[in-house]
């Protein structure tokens, strides 16, 4: 086939069930269209035509750098509706393409695309190596987008909103979404997916609202999520987790760098605050100097951790590695993220500590299999599904990702990494998945049967207080039974994890 036509795409493997967080390399699949600027409007339809395709990519044939994309829009605005003559099929691509598409690395991930997708208008994104040559083109359809008249509606005020009072306005309207769609028994881990993609588009353009109060130094920066947002498994009832990294080319300078962004970080901690983000209890926000750092001081801190293996050090692992970036320069967390899985495996025994705590996990289920309360004054004859539900899951796929190099931070997609790199066998990756997400479905209903939406009042990294505490009893008995059930595959995982660090 002639190189004007198609080239074949590389090989990305097969495509299993993806979480919000997974590679938009996992993604694609088929040929990877384009054509050179030279060709002919005629023949690119020709191929659209043939590959039954939406868009195709104008590529340099010499560079391989993508310079403009083609879209059927494209064609039917310029030449159908604009009625040019049947001479301009004859014309250059060139003259119709959409110069300069917007193009991001392989990497990026299905969550930030569907995000990226909705602040720009935009239904294409061009994907690059990292060598910034072609690979590759992925539409909106192809991402687990939020369908629904509602959600557009949604997508379309946050973008419209000026400022934070109207977007306070709209996050209560997120949370009533996410209530019919539960009512409407969507999975929980499309929930989750679907209400953090609102939130950060919420949380990007407050962001934006903030930042035009303040002069902020020119230098790279990113603000990062960490804990539950970072993994993309926000429910109801959710705090603030975040901090900011930028560049800087020495102590004095992170120093004096830092001293200008600390204002504007306070201010959209503020922010968040107002749209019912509480403030974190445990001070683990950007607006907190210990976690505005430059990236050679995030690169000291996560160093430090893992060089001990301290009770700090094991409590900060369970929020802070789950970072991903939202808003600013994602290639600065990239590149932290690559450096700490680098260097992960090569600290046995912080890794052994971090199992040691997490065997440290009181099933709620007795020797009979029937439940066992851990006797809260407060919460009587309740589970607490954060502390001893979901957190047996998250802590071992967290560490199973820093173990194998799973770049991704989604419980979801690291257990499901762990058992593609043959930590264990998929079938036993499957049923810890369903265990898990069942136990999300119920911290949901909870939350929003029980008027404990937004108010999640823990400190940071423990329990989930009154927002996440059920009493089994009050269960229907095949929410009861799939809830026991969940617990048994929480057991299996621990004495997974046990045996393959020699602590069974």
């Amino acid at each position: 086939m002639p190189a004007s036509a198609t080239s074949a795409a590389p090989d990305f493997g097969a495509v299993a069930p993806l979480s919000a967080n997974a590679a938009l390399r996992h993604l694609v699949r088929g040929e990877a269209l384009w054509v050179p600027p030279s060709a002919s409007v005629r023949e690119t339809l020709l191929r659209l035509d043939a590959a039954a395709a939406d868009a195709i990519v104008v590529v340099d044939p010499q560079s391989r750098v993508p310079l403009g994309i083609v879209t059927l829009r494209d064609v039917l605005r310029r030449i159908a509706i604009e009625a040019a003559g049947a001479a301009e099929l004859d014309a250059p691509v060139a003259g119709v393409m959409t110069a300069a598409p917007i193009c991001v690395p392989a990497d990026t991930t299905l969550h930030q695309a569907g995000v990226l997708m909705a602040r720009r208008g935009v239904h294409h994104l061009v994907l690059t190596g990292a060598d910034g040559r072609y690979l590759n083109v992925v539409a909106q359809t192809d991402l687990y987008a939020v369908p629904g008249a509602r959600a557009s509606e949604l997508v379309a005020a946050i973008l419209a909103a000026t400022s934070i009072a109207a977007l306070a306005a709209l996050a209560v309207e997120i949370r009533a979404f996410a209530g019919q769609l539960l009512a409407e028994r969507v999975g929980a881990e499309a929930i989750c997916q679907r209400i953090s993609t609102l939130n950060d588009l919420l949380a990007v353009q407050l962001i934006d609202i903030v930042a035009e109060g303040f002069e902020l130094p020119y230098v790279p920066w990113c603000w990062l999520v960490f804990g539950s947002e970072g993994r993309l498994e926000q429910t109801l009832s959710t705090d603030q987790d975040n901090g900011l990294i930028f560049a800087a080319e020495s102590p004095a300078d992170a120093a004096r760098l830092r001293a200008a962004f600390l204002p504007f970080a306070r201010a959209v901690n503020d922010a968040l605050d107002a749209c019912g983000f509480t403030l974190c209890k445990g001070g683990i926000m950007a607006g907190n100097e210990a976690w505005c750092l430059s990236a050679d001081e995030w690169r000291q801190a996560f160093g430090g951790w893992m060089r001990k293996a301290e009770p700090q050090a094991l409590l900060n692992s369970t929020i802070f590695f789950d970072f991903r970036p939202l808003y600013g320069q994602d290639a600065l967390a990239g590149e932290l993220r690559d450096w700490l899985l680098a260097r992960a495996p090569d600290h046995p025994i912080f890794l052994r500590a971090l199992v040691g705590n997490t065997l440290d996990w009181a099933s709620p289920l007795g020797w009979w299999q029937g439940f066992r309360y851990d006797a809260d004054p407060q919460h009587p004859h309740t589970i607490d599904l954060k502390l001893h539900g979901a957190r047996p899951f998250v802590d071992a796929a967290r560490i199973y990702a820093l173990a194998h190099g799973v770049p991704e931070t989604n419980t979801v997609e690291r257990l499901r990494a762990a058992a593609a790199r043959d930590a264990m066998p998929a079938h036993e990756a499957a049923a810890f998945v369903d265990a898990f997400q069942h136990i999300q479905r119920l911290r949901l209903e909870h939350q929003l049967g029980g008027g404990h939406v937004g108010h999640e009042d823990h400190a940071c990294g423990e329990g989930g207080g009154a927002s996440n505490r059920v009493d089994p009893d009050r269960l229907h008995e095949l929410d009861r039974l799939i809830l026991r059930e969940s617990l048994k595959q929480a057991r299996s995982l621990q004495q997974r994890l046990a045996r393959d660090y020699s602590l069974a």
